[in-house]
């Protein structure tokens, strides 16, 4: 078992990240669940109870749960659901596998031997932050974006025209051609897409 010593600020991702002191002198950090507390008890393991926190493989898990820092491949680590405010629902288990409904739609399977952690990852104020001026952003290290469609025909395929002109084929594009803002890039010949039942909704 581990005890939550502190809540911190991680400017590596939008997720709040807690201290934990184990009983056996080791110290991590853990992604903070949502409604967490300083002082709370966390323990991972294969028998125990299913409480906001804690971490099980995903077989001893009950089903309609919500779930975040789901393990893709076993022993791998976390990979899926780690973002501020999210969570999966698990929704079934099948012959060595359980079915998990991610944030974005899409149903998939993972093997049952994989960890999550029960409850929501913390911070679900995030999405809500209202930047406020240009100069924020500056701040947070993104620079200025400049549109396609005001640039010249050298150098954007939206660039030209005269006046406001629309873009002028089937879709938008990037700077180098290739179609843009809802063109799917994922490979449907991956290894692991046998284990996609439905894809995220468009």
């Amino acid at each position: 078992p581990g005890i939550i010593k502190s809540i911190e600020y991680d400017p590596n991702r939008s997720a709040y990240i807690s201290l934990v002191f184990y009983k056996d002198g080791e110290k991590r950090y853990i992604i903070t669940p949502n409604k967490v507390k300083i002082g709370q008890e966390v323990i991972s393991g294969d028998n125990v109870d299913i409480k906001l926190g804690n971490v099980l493989p995903l077989k001893s898990i009950p089903a309609g749960s919500s779930i975040y820092n789901i393990e893709l491949h076993i022993n791998k680590g976390a990979q899926l659901v780690r973002s501020a405010g999210v969570s999966a629902v698990l929704m079934g288990k099948h012959e060595g596998y359980v079915t998990i409904k991610l944030p974005s739609g899409e149903v998939r399977l993972i093997n049952e031997n994989c960890t999550a952690t029960v409850g929501q990852s913390g911070n679900t104020d995030h999405r809500n932050r209202v930047i406020g001026k240009a100069g924020i952003n500056r701040k947070l290290g993104k620079r200025p974006k400049v549109r396609g469609s005001v640039m010249n025909p050298c150098d954007h395929p939206h660039g030209g025209g005269e006046g406001k002109a629309p873009i002028g084929q089937e879709g938008p594009r990037t700077p180098w051609g290739k179609p843009t803002l809802g063109y799917r890039t994922r490979k449907k010949s991956k290894k692991f897409s046998k284990f996609i039942i439905s894809r995220a909704k468009k």
